[in-house]
């Protein structure tokens, strides 16, 4: 007899199956200008609602998933369902308008209001209009659009800013799985220590950590392949390669025959495991094949100490997945289907106005009320020079970050990073960064969050106890960065 499929409450109000239906094939099963039947596939739904998997997973740019999903709801209304969408943006300024017109259109595809879950993805942090975004969205939660608030692909430090900010976010979906331990580290810190839950997606790999391709040749690198294939084939490759990958399949298939369970079953067991991990999310090509009967058996899956050391003892032979989570979409090698971002943002506008002064000299401002008020500008350019003023945490007359001192200090190099990609330039450019702190037991945290920017770049660096001016601000640094020329 099969367990009950596993739930878990992300809210008072928000119960969800752990194991979460993600619809992002549907964009692949419509590749080439294909067109589904939209009531055929929503009827596919059915029989995972009706075997207890009632949460689903889906976004503005899947396709028509949101569109299959709003039929389904509309004509099964005896299933409790749980529906997650996401909003992905283009880089650059946003309104409420714009953010409105967003959740609104996907509440009219999914035929239901309010949005059980809304998540947002940024696709740079350098620029601090995701700030305005999720704020606009957390104001439209409070109008009952939105029941709650998620994003997607953040890393740890920018997860902490915005729920050290008071953004009321609930969860974070980001690629996790056996040959991706990233999330396994800092972001679950900082998920335990304000209590939001992972959702994981590439749990599977899109389909590699399988039987299905054990001590079997490496898939063609073509365009036959589908995009979830193409995209964790990047991820396999950096994590070690095809020798790699099998060393995992291997003791992935022994402890999946000692407990008369898939391999599948094994890779999702162990994210579900992870401390934070609220839920997988396992794709399904609806209307072609359903995983439904395996991914029942999830639920009586149990490690133990013997599975979970030999899954510890080959995952310390991979090649950790390079930067953070989410990284893959913002900064090479890019992991994503196509190797980089043409399918999915076309250019990065300059996260601050540049005025110029003259062939030599330029300069930007940031919008805080301190620049006009002292008369300076947040970085000026002279030739290959850039300098970077005093910066706080300020995002226009708001601070940011509240009183965790490292939520302050990621915060403020992101904004030192903005102003020198405006003037034309790169973090990596930064040969000097002074640090002043206002109090210096907090000298740690600090410390810390500038590693994590600047480790791989070592700029020199001053830290020293100073006064700050405005109330609450723990942090403030500014920088001078060489370009090359």
């Amino acid at each position: 007899m099969t367990a009950p499929v596993e739930r878990i409450a992300l809210a008072p109000d928000l119960t969800i199956s752990r194991v979460v239906t993600g619809l992002w094939q549907i964009a692949d099963m419509e590749r080439d200008g294909r067109v589904l039947d939209l009531d055929v596939t929503a009827a596919a739904m059915a029989p995972y609602a009706d075997a207890g998997f009632t949460t689903f997973d889906m976004a503005d740019h899947y396709g028509s998933a949101e569109l299959i999903a709003g039929r389904f709801r509309a004509a099964h209304p005896e299933f409790p369902v749980q529906l997650f969408t996401k909003w992905v943006p283009k880089p650059g300024p946003v309104s409420l308008r714009d953010v409105r017109e967003a959740v609104e259109r996907a509440v009219d595809r999914l035929r239901g209001r309010p949005i059980d879950l809304m998540q947002f993805h940024a696709w740079t942090f350098a620029d601090a209009h995701w700030l305005d975004a999720l704020g606009h969205l957390a104001a439209l939660r409070s109008e009952g659009l939105i029941r709650h608030l998620g994003v997607t692909n953040f890393d740890a430090a920018h997860l902490r800013i915005a729920v050290a900010s008071g953004i009321p976010v609930i969860t974070n979906q980001v690629s996790f799985s056996l040959i991706d331990q990233r999330a396994a580290h800092g972001l679950s810190a900082v998920c335990l220590q304000y209590g939001v839950k992972l959702l994981a997606y590439g749990t599977v790999a899109g389909g590699l950590l399988t039987e299905r391709w054990q001590a079997r040749p490496e898939p063609p690198t073509d365009d036959s392949r589908t995009w979830s294939v193409m995209k964790y084939s990047r991820f396999m490759q950096a994590a070690g390669g095809w020798n790699a990958l099998q060393r995992v399949l291997n003791v992935t298939a022994t402890i999946a025959t000692k407990h008369g369970v898939s391999m599948a079953n094994v890779a999702c067991r162990h994210i579900l495991d992870m401390p934070a991990v609220g839920g997988v999310i396992i794709g399904a090509r609806l209307g072609e094949r359903a995983h439904i009967a395996d991914n029942a058996r999830i639920a009586t899956l149990r490690f133990d100490d013997d599975d979970r050391r030999v899954l510890a003892d080959v995952l310390a032979t991979l090649t950790p997945i390079p930067n953070d989570c989410g990284d893959e979409y913002r900064k090479p090698p890019y992991l994503t289907a196509s190797g980089d971002l043409s399918h999915h943002v076309a250019a990065f506008p300059a996260p601050y106005a540049v005025h110029r002064v003259s062939d030599t000299r330029s300069y930007c401002l940031s919008g805080t009320s301190w620049e006009p008020l002292a008369g300076y500008s947040r970085a000026v350019r002279t030739g290959n020079t850039i300098r970077v003023s005093g910066t706080t945490a300020t995002h226009g007359a708001t601070r940011i970050g509240a009183d965790d001192a490292a939520a302050q200090t990621h915060f403020v190099i992101d904004k030192l990073e903005g102003a020198i990609i405006s003037l034309g330039g790169r973090l990596e450019d930064v040969v000097r960064t002074r640090v002043f702190v206002n109090d210096i037991a907090q000298w740690e945290p600090i410390a810390r969050a500038h590693g994590e920017r600047f480790g791989h770049i070592l700029p020199a660096n001053t830290m020293v106890q100073a006064t700050l001016i405005g109330e609450g601000y723990l942090v403030e640094i500014e920088a001078d960065a060489e370009l090359q020329s």
